[in-house]
C-alpha cells in the first residue's frame, strides 16, 4: 500500500513525530492536540457564522442565491445555439 499524505512518506512522518516527542515531551502532546482541536473548531465556527451572516443578508436584501443556476441555463442556451449554427460547417469539413 503506497499512500502519501501531502507527499510525505511513512518514514518522514515517523521522524517528524520523533522530533515532536523529543522537543515537547510525551506528556505535552495531548495538550497540544487539544489546543489544535479547539483552534480548528473556532475557525470552523467562525467560518459558519460568516457564511450564515452572508446568507441572511442576501435573503433580507432579496438577493437571489441561485445566480449560478441562471448562468448555467444561459450558457447552455448559447452553447446550443452555437452548435446549431456550426453543425453543418463541422459536417462539411
Amino acid at each position: 500500500m503506497n499512500t502519501h499524505f501531502l507527499f510525505i512518506s511513512g518514514q518522514e512522518i515517523f521522524v517528524i513525530l520523533l522530533f515532536v516527542i523529543m522537543f515537547f515531551g510525551a506528556d505535552k502532546i495531548p495538550e497540544i492536540a487539544r489546543g489544535l482541536g479547539k483552534g480548528m473548531r473556532q475557525i470552523k465556527d467562525a467560518t459558519n457564522d460568516i457564511k450564515n451572516e452572508i446568507n441572511e443578508s442576501a435573503k433580507n436584501n432579496t438577493v437571489t442565491t441561485d445566480v449560478t443556476k441562471s448562468l448555467n441555463e444561459n450558457v447552455t442556451e448559447v452553447k446550443d445555439a452555437i452548435d446549431e449554427i456550426t453543425g453543418p460547417i463541422k459536417r462539411n469539413m
